[in-house]
């Protein structure tokens, strides 16, 4: 899922977007109106020949793969900046990115630079023509131009080049769809990670928590410890099979490590002159407990920066994770875990923008995904009135999404993403809101529900509509979220913006 490219003045920086447009021209199922998701299309073996004619860079590479439905990319984060806090030159490749690709490829917590970029695919570029050349002189019947190197697959071997390049001691790489036939699935990594499952991707991946759990689980590798988050018993049992058939042992949320999460009450700390995510009273607490090979490992009173019961969840993964990688002797302390949580805040992840009204960006883009969105703002907003703007994806399930959110919200503002095909018409998806609210037995018509096709355009009726003391949520997609932060965080006025330092220079999931 890529969203807008945002482009500087192209006479300044033409060589990054000649960069920009060649990464663009491949194959690319990030923007494309339904994912195909097979051996034919998405290739380990193409993926390892990129590698190799690149000289492998990630040969003996450190590595933390990380995969999941929900939770990856904030697990991830988590994990590189722990890493990061412990002194450790740390890679992280997370997907898609919010307005600049330089996004996807951090070290200690920044995006490459743009010159480093351009020089990225200078050496790529080379290397993938010559590959299409070999591809075309094959028999016709075998002609493909989706048989070519694709988009993610050069984002991932641009992610990997950079990193060695810039010699990291240790990669965390973010799985992008599924696993087992997942581009970044061609690493030998240290620590396998397995955030949770659940539905989203069905035609894709599977119909069931099962099956679902089998395409996940493909990124194991014969030994490597596997570090799983809370999940339902039997993609859990699909899980701890698979591990146990490649010998690898597994840890568990919920049995092997627990945790306790206290959230904060955000709106009480959204007061004139109290900037959020650097006041330490405005940040949840997490207390943490886990017994490992060696060591039993208790932590109280984590703060914790990224808000809801969610977040904490994937912080206790990520503790476990940092665990285990204390047992292969990467030694991290209690205060780089301390310092990494209070200091980590992600873009589009609960991220609070601005105030009077509270202005809310959260990517969440399936049904359990909206389940953590409500939650928290039932934990950290509670009784505020809340207005909605709404946009979604076609290949998701739409209807489930809506269904959760409607009771939390008593204003809505449907539209639609321009800058991807796969986004559902906003008559449809006005309907599917109206439905939703007639079976909850509530008003319906325009008094409550609003249509409009520009998100700019949903976003002006919205200022129009809120009063100082409510929040406006924005959400149902990345691509939303995308598409509005940049122009919603330019808009604000300075007193009423919220310092997010440092968390735009951090890569987003």
């Amino acid at each position: 899922m890529t969203p807008v490219e945002t482009q500087p003045d192209s006479r300044k920086f033409d060589r990054r977007a000649e960069a920009i447009d060649f990464l663009l021209g491949r194959i690319n199922f990030e923007r494309t109106a339904t994912i195909p998701y097979g051996r034919r299309q998405l290739k380990l073996d193409r993926m390892r020949q990129l590698l190799t004619r690149l000289g492998n860079p990630d040969a003996g590479m450190p590595i933390v793969h990380v995969a999941g439905t929900k939770g990856k990319g904030s697990t991830a984060a988590m994990v590189a900046a722990m890493l990061q806090a412990a002194g450790y030159e740390t890679g992280l490749f997370s997907s898609p990115h919010l307005e600049r690709i330089e996004e996807r490829f951090a070290v200690n917590g920044q995006q490459c630079s743009e010159q480093e970029l351009v020089s990225l695919v200078d050496q790529l570029r080379p290397i993938v023509q010559t590959m299409d050349r070999e591809l075309a002189r094959t028999d016709s019947s075998t002609r493909d131009s989706t048989l070519g190197p694709t988009y993610f697959e050069l984002t991932t071997a641009i992610a990997l080049l950079h990193f060695a390049q810039r010699k990291v001691d240790i990669a965390v790489l973010e799985v992008g769809l599924g696993g087992r036939l997942d581009s970044t699935n061609v690493c030998q990594p240290a620590v396998t990670v397995i955030t949770s499952i659940s539905l989203d991707h069905t035609k894709q991946l599977g119909t069931t928590l099962p099956e679902i759990a089998a395409e996940k689980a493909g990124i194991i590798k014969p030994g490597v410890p596997v570090m799983c988050g809370h999940m339902d018993r039997a993609p859990r049992r699909v899980i701890a099979e698979l591990a146990k058939q490649h010998g690898c042992r597994m840890l568990s949320a919920g049995s092997d490590f627990r945790h306790r999460y206290h959230p904060c009450l955000l709106a009480d700390n959204l007061l004139p002159g109290n900037l959020l995510p650097n006041n330490q009273d405005a940040m949840g607490r997490l207390n943490f407990d886990g017994d490992f090979a060696e060591e039993h490992l208790r932590l109280t009173g984590l703060p914790l920066r990224l808000a809801g019961e969610h977040q904490a969840a994937n912080a206790a993964l990520a503790i476990a994770t940092i665990a285990e990688l204390r047992r292969q002797s990467w030694p991290v302390s209690t205060t780089a875990i301390h310092q990494a949580l209070a200091g980590l805040s992600l873009p589009g992840r609960f991220e609070v923008v601005s105030r009077r009204p509270s202005v809310l960006l959260d990517v969440a883009h399936n049904v359990a995904s909206a389940e953590a969105l409500v939650e928290t703002l039932e934990s950290s907003f509670p009784g505020n009135s809340r207005l909605l703007l709404l946009a979604a994806t076609r290949d998701k399930d739409v209807r489930g999404i809506v269904r959760v959110l409607m009771p939390h919200f008593t204003q809505v503002v449907v539209t639609q993403y321009q800058e991807n095909p796969r986004a559902v018409p906003t008559a449809e998806l006005g309907q599917i809101v109206h439905e939703e609210l007639g079976r909850l037995a509530r008003a319906r018509g325009e008094d409550h529900v609003w249509q409009r096709n520009s998100p700019t355009d949903a976003w002006q009726l919205l200022q129009q509509l809120a009063t100082p003391e409510q929040l406006i949520c924005v959400t149902g997609s990345f691509f939303i979220v995308a598409e509005l932060s940049g122009k919603l965080l330019a808009a604000a006025s300075p007193d009423e913006t919220i310092d997010t330092s440092g968390s735009r220079n951090m890569p987003r999931n």
